[in-house]
């Protein structure tokens, strides 16, 4: 029988408190990405703030205040906005694959065209001093934000080639990474409808020796305050 011993679904979660640095249109907050195959959701535990999104459908921001569930499915921009001490329970798809990679900034176009200009402005330096890591998050953060008015500009304008050139782009970048992402997927949510159908089957027949497999996980973060794109990020194993 196919077992399956992680979170639910094959989810992962990570602890967000939100940059409360000030961006140029004066709002505070975190750095406008999109991922490509992942849905993410916020469940706020503090604070408050709004996330604002984008998508062909056009732009939208949504009210952040404790007890609120929020989520979307890729090609939603997502940016969040602090506006007192936000922090969200992060629920990520694939075994938390939006942290590992399935994400792409919206930096300025001259960005998006080089895989190693993109990885050069979108990289921190993870072995530098917190100070060297908080300034370069920052530099990120600002760029993509740049990169993010004009996109909503234009959408809110009528024209929809920028975000659709930011799509291509983003998807050329990476698709590289695609066979990496599917051995994740295999391993985590394949697995675990797999391991739902076989425990079905059982069922049908009648049979329950899978409860006698039962067992109990527990973790604590495994680092914490790590420089994330939306915010300082308290992650776990799982």
């Amino acid at each position: 029988m196919v077992t399956f011993e992680g979170l639910p679904g094959a989810v992962a979660v990570s602890h967000l408190s939100v940059y409360d640095w000030p961006a140029a249109d004066g709002l505070r907050g975190g750095t406008p990405h999109l991922h490509l195959t992942c849905s993410e959701g916020y469940v706020v535990v503090g604070g408050s703030g709004s996330v604002q999104t984008l998508t062909a459908s056009g732009f939208r921001e949504t009210p952040l205040t404790p007890g609120a569930l929020v989520w979307f499915t890729p090609g939603a921009v997502h940016r969040l906005v602090n506006d007192d001490g936000l922090r969200v329970i992060v629920l990520m798809q694939n075994s938390g694959l939006p942290e590992a990679g399935d994400a792409v900034l919206t930096l300025p176009p001259p960005c998006l065209a080089d895989p190693d200009v993109y990885r050069a402005a979108a990289t921190l330096p993870g072995d530098a001093e917190e100070a060297v890591q908080e300034r370069a998050a920052r530099a990120r953060r600002d760029l993509a934000v740049e990169g993010f008015l004009v996109l909503r500009e234009a959408v809110e304008g009528g024209d929809p080639e920028p975000l659709a050139a930011f799509h291509r782009a983003a998807a050329a970048l990476v698709r590289p990474r695609t066979p990496e992402w599917r051995g994740r997927w295999e391993k985590g949510a394949a697995t675990a409808a797999a391991a739902t159908a076989d425990q079905l089957d059982a069922l049908d027949r009648g049979e329950a020796g899978h409860l006698a497999d039962a067992r109990v996980h527990a973790e604590r973060p495994s680092a914490h305050g790590r420089f994330g794109m939306c915010g300082r990020l308290d992650v776990y194993r799982t």
